[in-house]
């Protein structure tokens, strides 16, 4: 095959604008835009309702056109994972981004410093000498940024405990030049998963009392806790009614996976599956047995395989590197060769990371294509 051939050949996108679902060339992430923008303003007239900020993570899509639509109907910024994955959000207009959480090395520094030189952008800390660099960095970048002093209030991951660090964290960030005290983190990311409302609803007022708590000893020492920023998808319902949180922090309520999907709900909030992947039934080996062609480099399998969406007696038994295994029930009507099957994965946030780009549907037909952009900005 000639030079000429072989540079003439592309990957076309796997839709266009018009196609319906079943034209769509698979393993694609996709979404359906009415489920999604229904949950985005049920979040958002949560947030309202109790007069507290809304800032979605974008760690769970790392696609600008979602948070630029979050933004749109009201949420204050975004928060990001990693400074690296601001980047795109930067880039895209988003203007104010709180990293959450703890930034460490020279590289990731002189970045942030740049950055903050654009947006405003706060960040975790949990540690002096880590705000001094922090302060060191933001001296030669000529910029500020706002720190939150990151407190554990359970989940046992980064975060003081003890009111002496706390105070004294504080203290030292209002002191350094580049820095600007802005408050606490008081993240609990185990509850979110916590099965029923009930234990969620008790460990989520528990940790909201634990953060009122550090905040009361900051005001009582003279030092304005103005940001208490925290809460997820899973105790939204909870954190937003405690008067503790002045920002959430949700991000899978814009398209749920089947993690969440086996949490006890039941309360005034009910988000909808908005989030699938898209997979074709490429072979038909035996009745009661068919195989995908998504497997775990299109969809993340650490909470299990993914569900089989809208169709009743298919059940997904195995997921390997480009394959899924799903077994036909009995009396369950198996699907043909070459059909379009809609998934959901049980984890969104990893799955996102594993696309380039997400294939927005209304109706059943393409409409766009939405540049997953973040995608592996992980520094």
């Amino acid at each position: 095959m000639s030079q000429e051939v072989i540079r003439g050949i592309a990957l076309p996108p796997a839709a266009q604008p018009g196609d319906p679902l079943a034209r769509v060339d698979t393993p694609s992430l996709a979404l359906d835009l009415t489920a999604f923008e229904a949950n985005l303003r049920a979040m958002q007239a949560w947030a309202d309702r109790h007069e507290v900020a809304l800032r979605p993570h974008a760690k769970a899509h790392k696609c600008p056109q979602i948070a630029l639509r979050q933004v749109a109907l009201g949420a204050r910024g975004i928060c990001c994972q990693k400074v690296s994955e601001a980047l795109p959000f930067v880039a895209a207009g988003i203007r104010d981004i709180h990293i959450s959480n703890e930034v460490v090395g020279p590289a990731k520094m002189a970045l942030l410093g740049q950055l903050a030189r654009a947006a405003k952008i706060s960040v975790c800390v949990d540690n002096a000498q880590n705000l001094a660099q922090l302060s060191a960095a933001m001296v030669q970048a000529g910029a500020e940024i706002d720190v939150l002093v990151e407190v554990d209030v359970g989940q046992g991951r980064c975060g003081v405990s003890d009111d002496a660090t706390v105070l004294a964290l504080a203290q030292q960030a209002r002191a350094l030049p580049g820095l600007n005290f802005a408050g606490l983190q008081a993240y609990h990311g185990s509850v979110q998963h916590y099965r029923t409302r009930e234990e969620r609803a008790t460990v989520s007022r528990q940790a909201a009392r634990i953060a009122a708590s550090y905040a009361q000893l900051l005001r009582e020492s003279g030092i304005a806790c103005d940001t208490i920023t925290g809460g997820g998808t899973g105790s939204v319902e909870f954190d937003a009614a405690s008067g503790v949180y002045t920002e959430l922090q949700a991000g899978s309520y814009a398209f749920m996976d089947g993690d969440y999907g086996a949490n006890e709900w039941g309360g005034p909030l009910n988000f909808q599956n908005s989030l699938f992947l898209l997979s074709t039934v490429m072979s038909t080996p035996t009745p009661d047995r068919v195989v995908l062609d998504a497997g775990l480099k299109s969809a993340s399998a650490e909470c299990g395989p993914p569900a089989v969406y809208g169709e009743s007696g298919l059940t997904c038994i195995a997921i390997n590197d480009e394959h899924s295994v799903v077994r036909v029930e009995p009396g369950a009507t198996a699907p043909a060769l070459g059909s379009v099957l809609r998934l959901v994965p049980a984890h969104v946030d990893p799955t996102f990371n594993l696309h380039d780009g997400l294939v927005v549907f209304k109706d059943g037909v393409v409409l766009d294509i939405w540049e997953i952009s973040a995608r592996g900005f992980s520094r």
